[in-house]
């Protein structure tokens, strides 16, 4: 789900760039007789600020998915250094889980399943070295971790329906789209690939 929602979103900003549309407001019209996801879509956008000017070398990008019967929207709020360092400083989040028992609870699974795909987005690979993966625990594999962390607010947003949607899992997939297209916003670079490490990012190039 991960690669999928990676490629669709990511293809879905390529498409607005090349007409000139917003990102976000093409959305809204591929969206457009399902107020569901209009609903969790418009909610990321207005409480993230979308179209509000910001510091040169930053900039916003957004993405939307279903999982396990949950719909999620994410806007992602980055800066790149002259020398290509990525800093994710704000994630938005809007969660329709259907129906909610516990809030906290979604709210803290939704930064959790934030920071998961973050890490993955940013720095997620597994290095082969001699028939052994060099990665061995999670001293050798990065994650993103406090110093790194986004501020993440998590907006909810449940619609109803007959189904009940998971909690666990639907703010992971959406994350990386939305840093690769903050990313195009604030660079004019494309990401096609993951991880963001990979990726040079500098001006000289």
């Amino acid at each position: 789900m991960n690669q999928h929602v990676f490629a669709i979103e990511s293809f879905l900003d390529e498409m607005a760039a090349a007409n000139g549309l917003d990102p976000y407001q093409m959305r809204r019209k591929l969206l457009a007789g399902k107020p569901d996801w209009l609903k969790v879509l418009d909610t990321a956008a207005e409480k993230s600020g979308w179209g509000k000017p910001l510091p040169q070398g930053s900039g916003r990008g957004i993405a939307i998915c279903e999982d396990t019967d949950s719909l999620c929207a994410q806007v992602a709020e980055v800066a790149v250094t002259p020398s290509g360092e990525v800093k994710v400083n704000r994630v938005t989040v809007a969660l329709d889980t259907r129906y909610m028992v516990n809030p906290l609870t979604i709210a803290e699974q939704a930064e959790g399943g934030v920071i998961y795909g973050l890490s993955a987005a940013l720095y997620g690979k597994i290095t082969i070295k001699n028939g052994m993966p060099v990665q061995g625990n999670f001293d050798t594999y990065r994650m993103v971790r406090l110093a790194q962390a986004p501020k993440i607010d998590v907006h909810l947003v449940p619609s109803g329906g007959k189904v009940w949607g998971g909690a666990g899992e639907p703010a992971t997939p959406p994350i990386a789209a939305a840093v690769a297209n903050a990313i195009f916003a604030a660079t004019g670079k494309r990401i096609r690939t993951l991880p963001v490490i990979d990726n040079d990012l500098s001006k000289s190039v």
